[in-house]
Order: C-alpha cells, then sequence, then structure tokens
C-alpha cells in the first residue's frame, strides 16, 4: 500500500504508487506510525525541494520529523502552492524571490517584500477556493506557461503550455487539448502565475516533453 503523500494540482494530499521530480515540506502531518493526520500544514512556508542534496538520507515519514511530500514535477508544486526552498535550490529560490518582488509587489502594495511576505501571500491564495483561485477567472489564452486550470471536468487539471493544455495524472502527463478560448478556472495562485508570466520557467515531468513533440509532428 503506497504511503499519502503525494501531491496534486490541487494541493491535496493523495495516495499513489507514482514518483516524482520533487519533494516538499509543510511541517510535520504524521503521527508516531508513519500515518498522515487530519492536519495538512503546521508551518505558512510550504517549499519544494530537490530529491537528493548534498548526500543527506532521511527515512520518510520518521517520528518528530517534518513529512516529506512529492510532487510530480514543479508546475504541480507551484499550482499547490509551494515555492523553491531556499537551501537545496538556492539559485531557484533567488530567481522566484526577485521574480515574485516585480510581478507582485506593486499590486499588493508591499515595498521590498520579504520571505514571510511571499509566504504569507501563498499562504492566503492558497485557501481561496477548494484550491482554486476564487473570482479570479483570467482568459485561458493570456495564461503563462506553468499554470494549472480546470475545465468543465472539476476533477481534471490541465497544464498550460504553448498552444496546448497537457492533461495532468499522478503518473504524467496523459493527453492534451489545443488551447481554447474562454475564461479559466486557475488553480496556481495568481501570485505565482505573475512569476511564470514575468519568466520563471518551472521544470516539468519527461511526459511533458513528449506530449509537446507530438503535437509539432502533426
Amino acid at each position: 500500500m503506497p504511503r499519502q503523500n503525494r501531491v496534486n494540482p490541487w494541493g491535496e494530499i493523495i495516495s499513489v504508487s507514482d514518483r516524482g521530480l520533487f519533494m516538499g515540506n509543510r511541517g510535520t502531518l504524521h503521527d508516531a506510525h508513519g500515518q498522515l493526520t487530519s492536519q495538512r500544514w503546521t508551518r505558512k512556508p510550504w517549499v519544494t525541494c530537490q530529491l537528493s542534496f548534498k548526500d543527506r538520507h532521511r527515512q520518510v515519514m520518521s517520528p518528530g520529523q517534518y513529512t516529506e511530500l512529492f510532487f510530480l514535477d514543479e508546475a504541480t508544486a507551484l499550482a499547490a502552492g509551494h515555492r523553491p526552498c531556499a537551501t537545496c535550490r538556492r539559485d531557484d529560490y533567488s530567481r522566484f524571490k526577485q521574480l515574485w518582488a516585480e510581478a507582485n509587489a506593486g499590486r499588493l502594495g508591499l515595498a521590498n517584500p520579504a520571505i514571510k511576505d511571499i509566504d504569507n501571500t501563498l499562504h492566503g491564495e492558497r485557501f481561496i477556493s477548494g484550491g482554486m483561485q476564487g473570482d479570479w477567472h483570467p482568459s485561458i489564452k493570456d495564461l503563462p506557461n506553468g499554470t494549472f486550470v480546470v475545465l468543465d471536468q472539476p476533477d481534471k487539471a490541465w497544464l498550460v503550455w504553448g498552444s496546448v493544455l497537457l492533461e495532468w495524472s499522478p503518473g504524467g502527463y496523459q493527453s492534451y487539448m489545443k488551447r481554447p478560448d474562454g475564461e479559466a478556472n486557475v488553480l496556481t495562485p495568481q501570485s505565482v502565475v505573475a512569476v511564470l508570466d514575468a519568466g520563471y520557467k518551472p521544470e516539468l515531468h519527461p511526459s511533458a516533453g513528449a506530449m509537446v513533440k507530438a503535437v509539432t509532428r502533426q
């Protein structure tokens, strides 16, 4: 039975056997027996980490330690409200923090925002409306690459990439469609969408590249 420690674009923690490219941390969410409790966060900074760093080794869900969460790729982690870790992903963290400030400080009335300001903003955006960004419904055509949206089927998440949308699954992207017209129900936090629009490029699962190649061959 796989552990309940994989995260989908809604930010939900699910139990599947598929592995991912990144690990994450929201605090200690499991009990002494390695079972997830009812808590889904114990700290406002939600981070995304490398799977390996400086030969450090961890026993997954060790008693009293933070709960290791896993993501298909970075776009999934960003949609769930996780930002790059300042320790094991320092360059990505610095780039994300710089672009976040450039893209959001004026809109939110924050002068020279600190990482605490970013975490507080993300914390509020994560819980607006069942993982989606409430009354904010931008045009799908205007969304930057790396944004996750929901269309008519509420249980399907689609990644915006180029001219297409890629259908998310725990094991990889499994289908695609041409990017449609109309408004979007957005999963990725609004401030993170602004970061993507400013040029931050998330690392994607290899299946995304395979899908895009299939599109270009048509």
